[in-house]
């Protein structure tokens, strides 16, 4: 039977809602990738992000314009100079690399890792809210070793203040979402020193960041939205101190490794995040992820239904996926 690709749409709703400075959803839609060979399939997942001007329709189309290649035998490395960065490419790269893995009965996990993948510590996010909200959230989770808490407004304080004392003894990252501007970021840090915070995401808009290289960072730094490519850690030196690499950024998790092979030489401390997707889409994260010192990959823990089958969780531990769901 002829190799072939094909990919598909759809959507899954959230627990309630996810809210950050830029807005509320209460469903995610996302691009399922399935590349055939026989009776052997690899799939792949992407959700396009309006942010970086992406849709479904563009995505599936970008994925289908490379269809005949890919069953012609495009490789994973070829496709890096075939497709643009992003989630068409993060889906495509991760039907390949998962196919790869059917084929020759070796595990991505056994390809890319110096030993067995284990479970690791996941942030658990909690949306944008208002103050007694984002408290009342904090609390039911400080049971969690670690918090993700969105921001992103004019005046955060009151909402650092109560999540912190709702959860004491939790390590708390904050992630902006480029909401901070110039004129309150300082103010914010201070605060976040204050409470102990361990990490702060993006505090402001990509390019415009500048004044991170000209202040004291209090707490370590992390880019999301500023950083895409390998190519984008020199320049960035200078204002973070950490990165977030996802998936859907770099365009799959080819690029992903060379990144993070190119971060740690260059001394950043490392997360590897997501966006709001499921099983399918975090299971590649998972392992890349096994030796760094964030993961922010609860894309599965905030929805009603996830893929089936999925990761498991054991409250913030992930396990690393099986063959069945991917890799």
């Amino acid at each position: 039977m002829r190799r072939y690709l094909e990919a598909t749409a759809e959507t899954f709703p959230i627990a309630g809602s996810f809210t950050i400075s830029r807005g509320s959803r209460t469903e995610i839609r996302v691009v399922r990738c399935t590349l055939h060979d026989g009776d052997a399939k690899g799939v792949g997942e992407c959700v396009p992000y309006a942010r970086y001007g992406e849709t479904i329709e563009g995505v599936i189309a970008d994925i289908r314009a490379v269809a005949d290649a890919v069953a012609n035998g495009l490789d994973r490395h070829t496709l890096q100079h075939t497709m643009k960065p992003g989630a068409a490419r993060n889906a495509v790269d991760c039907a390949l690399w998962d196919l790869e893995a059917k084929l020759s009965g070796k595990g991505v996990a056994e390809a890319i890792l110096r030993g067995p993948a284990h479970p690791i510590v996941t942030a658990y996010t909690i949306s944008l809210g208002d103050a007694d909200t984002m408290a009342a959230k904090a609390a039911e989770n400080a049971h969690r070793p670690l918090l993700k808490i969105k921001t992103g407004t004019e005046d955060d304080e009151a909402r650092l203040r109560v999540v912190r004392a709702a959860a004491p003894t939790t390590a708390i990252i904050i992630d902006a979402n480029e909401g901070w501007r110039e004129d309150n970021l300082e103010h914010h840090l201070a605060i976040a020193a204050e409470l102990g915070i361990a990490l702060i995401e993006q505090p402001l808009p990509a390019g415009m960041d500048h004044m991170l290289s000209r202040i004291s960072r209090p707490v370590p730094i992390c880019a999301d939205e500023s950083v895409h490519l390998t190519a984008d850690l020199a320049s960035l030196r200078d204002r973070y101190d950490a990165i977030n690499i996802k998936l859907d950024k770099t365009g799959g998790l080819t690029e992903a490794l060379i990144m993070k092979r190119e971060a740690e030489r260059l001394g950043y401390t490392i997360m590897v995040g997501c966006m709001l997707g499921t099983s399918l889409g975090m299971a590649p994260a998972v392992l890349l992820a096994q030796d760094t010192a964030f993961a922010d990959l609860d894309g599965p823990l905030l929805l009603a239904r996830d893929h089936l089958p999925g990761l498991v969780y054991d409250d913030s531990i992930v396990h690393p996926p099986e063959p069945q769901l991917w890799g």
